[in-house]
């Protein structure tokens, strides 16, 4: 898997703290801590979009917060098959626990770039669950 940074592809969109609506056309991830009910504030992740020739990951971005801004703004998205790791090992070692999964990737794939798309995950130290969020 060749993971690529282009830092200058994507930026980044401003989220006013406690802004809970997410704006159209945007893919945010939220993370939450199962074991404590609190977002998981520090987890390293990434975004990748599959290219191709050759079906190789393009890593898009990174951010460290449980509760993400705008992994792509609006107009930024574009159909494909993209990929969100969520660093999970580095985020329990860091409170003191052992983890059994030592990143979760998502897979998903956009149809409709002018959705909104939100996946949040949910992980504790030996289990994690995703789903396709409003």
């Amino acid at each position: 898997v060749l993971l690529e940074r282009i830092p200058a592809l994507l930026t980044l969109v401003p989220q006013a703290k406690g802004m809970s609506e997410v704006v159209d056309g945007s893919l945010t991830t939220h993370v939450l801590n199962t074991a404590t009910g609190l977002p998981a504030a520090g987890l390293a992740l990434s975004l990748a979009l599959l290219q191709e020739p050759g079906l190789q990951w393009m890593e898009l971005c990174t951010d460290e917060d449980g509760r993400c801004q705008p992994l792509l703004a609006p107009g930024q998205a574009k159909a494909g098959t993209y990929k969100l790791r969520f660093e999970t090992a580095a985020y329990w070692q860091r409170l003191g626990h052992e983890s059994f999964y030592p990143f979760v990737e998502v897979v998903f794939t956009i149809t409709d770039p002018a959705k909104k798309l939100h996946i949040p995950l949910l992980i504790s130290p030996y289990s994690y669950t995703t789903y396709r969020g409003s």
